[in-house]
């Protein structure tokens, strides 16, 4: 056991206005639907939810594009007799049932569209509670914004699926600030989903100052970026089928060099709070004060045990200028 393990309890927070509480730590299951992962292990996945549950992990992020629609049916499942505890966040706005809105991919031989008009929205909202095996979603978040729809009539879909009880929460994802803004002149948005880590920090200068003045929380998604951030990537390692960090030029040889060398300066911090290269990456997120949650991905039991207990990590403020420093020093080709 190591020295994070014996540490305090895991931290919560506070969704927004919207007064729920959940684990300062989420775990996201993007990977879970096999999609630009190179595939999906359902056991392992399953293995996965019920260690973060176990590990003090409430809130459970997924989405339908993930495996179109298999990260929900996943988390559904594996969730049976312990929904109680979770906090479900789930999303709207990637859509294969119209060819309505923008096309924006295509995933297993299917046209995905960004798309956020009231009748699709009511219709996946019910297509989701199907999969999820739940009768409510604790967070809604509109995936991918939609240039095509009026902000006014997704917010006021979003208000009549929480006056039906269908949500309790309202999120926005991949958004910027004006849009924020007009989703705000709507309703209250209790938080927004947005890629944030060590060499991700561009919502610092954009979303940040809107969101504090609105208190819309903040769940940062990709807090280890990807998994570069988890600890050191033997350069003659190959990334195969549809694997996203094949063809990222981030995983670059070079770049995994770059990373050795972060990752060796950090090793005396690393041994001094008894924890891996990738807790100590997910408290930095944490304590740097810009999110609520830290989102971060697992596929197996012992990475999602790994990530969850993180959030029991405390790192002074010297610890964090240390981490920063060393990320100024060797990370700035990777932002």
């Amino acid at each position: 056991m190591n020295a994070v393990m014996m540490n305090a309890a895991m931290k919560t927070t506070t969704l927004g206005p919207s007064g729920i509480q959940c684990s300062a730590i989420g775990l996201g299951t993007w990977a879970m639907g096999g999609w630009m992962w190179g595939g999906q292990d359902s056991a392992a996945a399953t293995q996965a939810i019920h260690a973060s549950l176990d590990a003090g992990v409430t809130l459970i992020d997924t989405a339908p594009a993930y495996g179109l629609g298999a990260s929900e049916r996943l988390v559904g499942a594996a969730l049976k007799g312990r929904r109680h505890k979770a906090v479900i966040a789930t999303k709207c706005g990637l859509v294969w049932h119209t060819q309505q809105g923008t096309h924006f991919f295509d995933e297993d031989g299917h046209p995905v569209y960004r798309h956020l008009g009231r009748a699709s929205i009511f219709h996946e909202v019910e297509e989701s509670l199907k999969r999820l095996q739940t009768d409510y979603i604790d967070l809604y978040i509109t995936h991918w914004q939609d240039s095509t729809t009026p902000v006014e009539e997704t917010m006021d879909a979003l208000l009549s699926l929480k006056k039906q009880g269908k949500i309790r929460a309202i999120g926005v994802s991949n958004v910027d600030a004006p849009t924020l803004a007009e989703y705000l002149r709507h309703g209250p948005v209790d938080a927004a989903q947005e890629r944030y880590s060590l060499i991700d920090r561009e919502i610092e200068q954009t979303l940040l100052p809107l969101c504090g003045r609105n208190n819309v929380a903040i769940l940062g998604y990709s807090s280890l970026a990807l998994g570069l951030l988890a600890g050191p990537i033997d350069p003659a390692r190959q990334f195969t089928g549809d694997d996203q960090r094949a063809t990222n030029p981030r995983f670059s040889a070079a770049n995994r060099t770059r990373l050795q060398a972060f990752f060796d300066e950090l090793e005396p911090l690393r041994r001094q709070f008894g924890c891996s290269f990738g807790q100590l990456m997910i408290a930095w997120t944490l304590a740097s004060g810009s999110v609520s949650v830290a989102l971060c991905g697992a596929r197996t039991r012992a990475q999602a045990t790994e990530n969850a207990t993180a959030g029991a990590l405390d790192l002074p403020e010297e610890a964090v200028q240390r981490i920063d420093d060393a990320a100024s020093a060797h990370l700035k080709a990777l932002a």
